[in-house]
């Protein structure tokens, strides 16, 4: 069984380590990522959306996000 591939407003975890929010995927070869909280212009991309690891699909942030108010 293959495990889902990112999608845009998913919050993964990188080959490195590194948590991120998916803001793009270029021509469906690139994946665009940046930190999940502070400057949202430090990005990075990565050519291997298999090794991205899904922590929280983004349908389920904006849940957490009406409980936090």
């Amino acid at each position: 069984m293959t495990r889902p591939r990112a999608e845009v407003g998913d919050l993964v975890e990188d080959q490195q380590g590194r948590r991120a929010i998916v803001t793009d995927i270029k021509k469906g070869k690139t994946w665009v990522l940046r930190p999940p909280s502070g400057s949202t212009t430090a990005q990075w991309e990565s050519d291997d959306p298999d090794s991205l690891r899904i922590l929280e699909p983004r349908p389920s942030r904006p849940d957490r996000n009406q409980e936090a108010k």
